[in-house]
């Protein structure tokens, strides 16, 4: 590229001062006579052009940014405050699916979903901020309630698209699920009911299986980290279901040893 064009003109500043400006398309550099006829240094000056002009157009985008950003701060105190609604009756949604309570799960959920609808709507205009982690962490407890009330149902999984959220925040709302589902399995076991428990442990280990399916990079989802947990609570769940049962055949050997010496004892009497 060339050397800029610079153009002379006369010009006279606020104090009566004249000078000799050079201007390019870009600004221009002053040489200002103090009426002595003795020029001072140059100076360049971006906005001498048009002083006032390129002043105020600058204070009006900062006026125009200061409009938008405040409309988007109102809209991400909204969202935090719908994300937390969401966040806490998903977990009572779970609380009541463990305790037997289907019902006010059910009702729990309902009012989870109408929150995730609002807030879908609110922020269809600002992806920026429908796509943050607060807003993502939210579908991801969404989607976890979801599951494991029709998990414990007997309903079919819901879709992303019935759900109304992220493919990427349900994918991860999956790894969430199966840590539920351990703790149903746990609930199972300290009643004694080691065959539903070990039901449970297929689906989990079904679940965790499909989800090893998805291999994509972290910047469009990050599933690694829920696949390594879930693979570890696999492993534990399948620790104690081994455990559960060998106790269980034990106690069952020792009854029917118990049961066989009071039968002899019965015959020698």
């Amino acid at each position: 590229m060339g050397a800029p064009r610079w153009d002379a003109v006369n010009t006279r500043d606020d104090a009566g001062r004249t000078g000799l400006t050079l201007r390019t398309a870009g600004g221009c550099r002053q040489a200002a006579d103090d009426g002595g006829g003795m020029g001072r240094a140059h100076i360049f000056n971006p906005f001498c052009g048009s002083p006032s002009g390129e002043i105020m157009e600058l204070k009006e985008i900062i006026a125009e940014i200061r409009t938008v950003l405040d409309e988007k701060d109102a809209l991400r105190e909204e969202a935090l405050r719908l994300t937390r609604e969401i966040v806490r009756m998903s977990g009572d949604t779970i609380k009541a699916l463990h305790r037997g309570d289907v019902g006010e799960a059910e009702k729990r959920l309902k009012l989870a979903r109408e929150k995730v609808e609002e807030l879908r709507k609110k922020l269809e205009n600002h992806p920026d901020l429908y796509h943050t982690g607060y807003v993502q962490s939210a579908h991801q407890e969404f989607a976890e309630a979801s599951l494991f009330f029709a998990y414990i149902t007997g309903g079919d999984y819901p879709s992303p698209e019935e759900l109304s959220i992220p493919h990427a925040d349900y994918a991860l709302g999956i790894g969430d699920f199966i840590g539920e589902l351990r703790r149903h399995f746990l609930l199972l076991l300290l009643d004694g009911n080691i065959e539903e428990a070990e039901k449970t442990y297929r689906v989990m280990e079904k679940t965790y299986e499909e989800l090893m399916t998805l291999e994509y990079p972290k910047g469009l989802v990050n599933i690694r980290g829920k696949q390594d947990q879930a693979r570890n609570i696999l492993e534990r769940t399948l620790e104690d279901l081994v455990r559960a049962k060998l106790s269980k055949s034990l106690e069952i050997k020792l009854d029917l040893t118990a049961a066989a010496l009071e039968n002899q004892e019965n015959r020698n009497v």
